[in-house]
């Protein structure tokens, strides 16, 4: 796969909401109101979707939305439910509570479903994290249909480092046994400098993200709870299992960062050779989160999917 290295952008206000992006809210079918946002391009490229990651908003990504408007593509996406934009579980938690990814599979296939219908093809979808999570599954379990699908450091396994998966499954059960399913698995401690480089080598763009938090702190999520981890491990053992994957055939670009320690890299390479139409691409140096990452590992990141978009979504 070609990698021509774009030439960085220094130019993009990171802080600020870029002229012509507009924000609405989408209800799903049980009423939860998300916040949405598009922003439509003049050019004719088609139609692209970004879906984040856990705790994530779409603030952390305009400098990659710029980059595919830029391109001709109209873009649009929502904050999930529970996160971002779109409300809490129970207001004011700090905790990011869930027992199940379920319903954010249902939430993408309504969402896309009304997406196709009033937008002009290709369509694409280009998810990161827990996003390419729930996006393959709906495409595995649900028959989710696109032209193409690009997963960023997708999250199908938790890199559990030196602890065994029955064992952190284990360890799950036995929290929630004990009544502590709904509290944070761990302390989370924004000021650790260890943090930002689970994320990024980037500390603009990590004090981007900070930055956005103080300006509208509804957008700020605390650590994982211990049922959200049983949902994570739950939706990889799902993933998992034979003839799921197989049965994707739409391309499929996965983007893996080589230094990533929230996500198994293994289990990326495992999809890839399960997808029929798939293509992996590993950073060697990237940390989790590569769409905000140092411009040496972003821009050959944007790169590569341009290229792929290109080839296996080119404009109608």
């Amino acid at each position: 796969m070609p990698l021509d290295v774009l030439p960085a952008d220094s130019i993009f206000d990171r802080r600020r909401h870029p002229d012509g992006m507009r924000f609405w809210t989408w209800e799903a079918a049980d009423g939860w109101a998300h916040r949405a946002w598009r922003w439509d391009a003049a050019g004719r490229r088609g139609s692209l979707l970004f879906q984040s990651g856990r705790a994530d908003f779409i603030e952390k990504y305009l400098e990659a939305c710029d980059h595919w408007h830029g391109r001709g593509w109209s873009a649009e996406g929502f904050d999930w439910r529970g996160q971002g934009g779109s409300g809490r579980f129970v207001p004011g938690a700090w905790a990011d509570d869930r027992l199940s990814f379920d319903p954010l599979i249902d939430d993408l296939l309504a969402f896309v479903e009304a997406w196709k219908a009033r937008t002009p093809g290709p369509h694409v979808l280009v998810a990161h994290s827990m996003g390419g999570h729930v996006a393959l599954r709906a495409c595995a379990e649900r028959g989710l249909r696109l032209d193409a699908l690009v997963l960023v450091a997708p999250m199908l396994a938790l890199n559990t480092r030196r602890i065994p998966a029955p064992l952190a499954r284990a360890m799950v059960r036995s929290a929630k046994l004990l009544g502590l399913g709904h509290r944070a698995a761990w302390r989370d401690n924004l000021n650790d400098p260890r943090r930002q480089f689970r994320l990024t080598a980037s500390r603009e763009r990590y004090e981007d993200s900070q930055w956005w938090k103080r300006q509208q702190p509804g957008l700020a999520l605390g650590p994982p709870s211990w049922n959200w981890l049983g949902a994570a491990l739950a939706g990889a053992a799902r993933i998992a299992r034979p003839h799921t994957l197989e049965a994707v055939t739409m391309p499929v670009l996965l983007e893996a960062a080589g230094l990533d320690v929230l996500v198994d890299n293994g289990a990326i390479a495992q999809a890839a050779r399960r997808l029929p139409g798939a293509e992996l691409l590993t950073l060697p140096a990237a940390r989790h989160e590569v769409l905000r990452e140092a411009d040496d590992n972003r821009l050959p990141a944007l790169a590569a999917i341009d290229d792929f978009l290109d080839r296996k979504a080119p404009a109608l």
